[in-house]
């Protein structure tokens, strides 16, 4: 099965921004810095699904805690759901869309203590950042080490413009000098700036042509990017500490582009391999 991030890449992205727009303005919601950050929180908690499906659920019901596909909750925890669960929508990558559930909405065995990381990975290591660049040089983002103050964690740069037929090159640089979690949080950052747009399109890996943001913008857009990847994989991130002053200053986000946010951070998941999501049962198929 493909990972679950392929949904966006299989169902048309007019349509699912179309639907996104339509869920945010019926809804009234995330219009605060309060409320963006709570959102933020709910899709690195529920790291079993893809963020944008995340943020899906968090439109539907927001004091959800617990979700997985019917097909999950048998296999993995013993449960069923309900009669007359109400079920949940999602994208998924073999149809339009697909039903999970509540974990108030199943019934079954008994939840483990710690379900809530079922899916968490821990802090991470020296070697498992050599994977994750290793990872990074295959997509053609070149990474490489140099000799700096704790003030400057690193950068991202572009070696070679993409044209239409091919991807472009990409060179990040890394402080050696910091501890492995600190450089995937700036591998992270870095990897934000570039799926955001930042540094402009590039078809090969899907990054979107988009009007440039002014410098605030694009660190917001960026430390929450890197707020989720590293909340989701067990690594605490700077952005906390640069998120927390956003919201005590408690303004609004009309101008933040959340399609992009939750894309680029599922993204950076995937290209990382990083993704661990919900499970299904594969629709069959008519001879």
């Amino acid at each position: 099965m493909k990972p679950q991030d392929a949904s966006l890449t299989m169902v048309d992205e007019d349509v699912a921004r179309s639907l996104l727009d339509q869920l945010l303005e019926d809804s009234k919601l995330y219009k605060t810095s309060t409320d963006y950050f709570e959102l933020l929180e709910f899709t690195k908690r529920l790291r079993n699904f893809a963020p944008f499906n995340a943020m899906l659920l968090h439109v539907q019901k927001p004091g959800l805690r617990y979700a997985a596909s019917a097909y999950d909750w048998k296999e993995r925890f013993g449960r069923s759901p309900k009669e007359n669960a109400r079920p949940l929508l999602i994208l998924w990558p073999f149809g339009p869309v697909a039903l999970v559930y509540d974990v108030q909405d199943t019934e079954g065995k008994d939840l483990p203590i710690d379900v809530d990381t079922f899916f968490a990975r821990g802090a991470i290591t020296a070697k498992q950042l050599s994977g994750v660049i290793e990872k990074m040089n295959r997509r053609n983002i070149d990474c490489t080490f140099f000799d700096g103050g704790d003030g400057n964690a690193g950068s991202i740069r572009v070696e070679k413009a993409p044209t239409t037929k091919e991807g472009g090159l990409y060179s990040m640089q890394l402080n050696r000098n910091h501890n492995a979690p600190v450089q995937f949080v700036t591998i992270a950052h870095e990897l934000a700036h570039l799926f955001l747009g930042h540094l402009g399109p590039d078809r090969k890996l899907n990054i979107p042509e988009r009007p440039r943001p002014d410098h605030a913008k694009e660190e917001l857009e960026a430390e929450s990017v890197a707020y989720l990847v590293c909340g989701r994989n067990g690594v605490e991130s700077k952005s906390q500490a640069y998120l927390t002053h956003f919201v005590e200053a408690n303004t609004t986000v009309d101008s933040l582009d959340l399609y992009q946010v939750m894309r680029a951070a599922g993204q950076i998941e995937t290209l990382l391999g990083l993704a661990s999501h919900t499970r299904y049962q594969k629709p069959n198929t008519l001879a």
